[in-house]
């Protein structure tokens, strides 16, 4: 079962994890930028982080043949710090590699006119660079936040099949499917989606738009929570198809609109520990000869 998970931060996972999900049945997944969790108090951080969403980490996933991709932003909560505001500045750098396949998390965190400039310049961004774009709703005041950001979606112009609109639930995706976007649900253990809830809002919503993510991060999460949504399925009379539709196909669908999700998939490279280290930290030298 091949599985694809569009919405993970890896930055704070470990290896483990990268073993755990490719036996799982992960392939590919998309790392949106975020909030690391603590404030970043120069643009410099953000700089360092987004280099290694581009390098380290598709390497790191490399290892473990999974493809990774990633979206990148000035995430809500930071919109507010104004020693962040230069980040805007410096996306456009980024938002041209070819691993970019995205521009996110933007949206909003508590509704701010900081977040408002933000997300109203990044969406312009995402037009300027013919890029999807992966939008967080709020955890406070979901519902009103949630119309409040397809009202500022549709004031930019952009395509509504060309956003996703995420951390939904059983309130908000009648109206993001209405709008024409796609429909984003993070099952994540205790504050978010579970598992069961996200299979009867596919038997009641269908399976058309409908991305499915983990969003396992720092906090208590799970990233094989894809497969425990594609077994869930599977209990609950879905076939195999439908299974491989949302959770495959869909994420293909939505992130290929950038024209640069590479799914070839680098073949599965551990490889032998150099000096007691668990993962190789570059490219491996060129093979010595007999004689050499």
């Amino acid at each position: 079962m091949r599985l694809f998970d569009p919405h993970i931060h890896m930055t704070s996972r470990t290896t483990d994890d990268y073993a755990a999900m490719r036996a799982a049945g992960v392939r590919a997944l998309v790392e949106p930028s975020f909030w690391l969790g603590q404030p970043r108090t120069s643009v410099g951080s953000f700089v360092d982080y987004f280099d290694a969403l581009i390098g380290w980490e598709p390497f790191r996933a490399a290892q473990f043949g999974i493809s990774h991709h990633c979206a990148v932003a000035l995430n809500p909560k930071e919109a507010n710090d104004p020693r962040c505001r230069e980040v805007l500045d410096l996306l456009p750098r980024y938002l041209v590699k070819d691993r970019v396949v995205a521009v996110g998390e933007i949206g909003y965190d508590s509704m701010t006119p900081e977040e408002d400039t933000a997300f109203a310049a990044q969406l312009a961004l995402a037009v300027r660079h013919d890029l999807p774009v992966l939008v967080h709703t709020p955890h406070r005041d979901k519902a009103s936040g949630t119309r409040r950001t397809l009202d500022v979606v549709r004031e930019s112009g952009i395509a509504p099949e060309r956003v996703v609109v995420d951390h939904l639930n059983e309130l908000t995706v009648a109206a993001v499917l209405d709008a024409g976007c796609w429909a984003g649900f993070s099952v994540y253990p205790q504050t978010k989606m579970d598992e069961h809830r996200m299979v009867t809002l596919l038997r009641e919503y269908g399976l058309e738009r409908i991305l499915v993510n983990s969003a396992a991060d720092w906090g208590r999460s799970d990233p094989l929570k894809t497969r425990a949504t594609a077994d869930t399925m599977l209990a609950s009379g879905f076939t195999t198809a439908d299974v491989e539709r949302v959770m495959w196909h869909n994420p293909v669908a939505f992130y290929g609109q950038s024209g640069r999700l590479d799914l070839t998939g680098p073949a599965p490279d551990i490889g032998e520990s150099h000096e007691g280290n668990s993962i190789e930290r570059g490219p491996r030298p060129a093979a010595r000869t007999a004689a050499g």
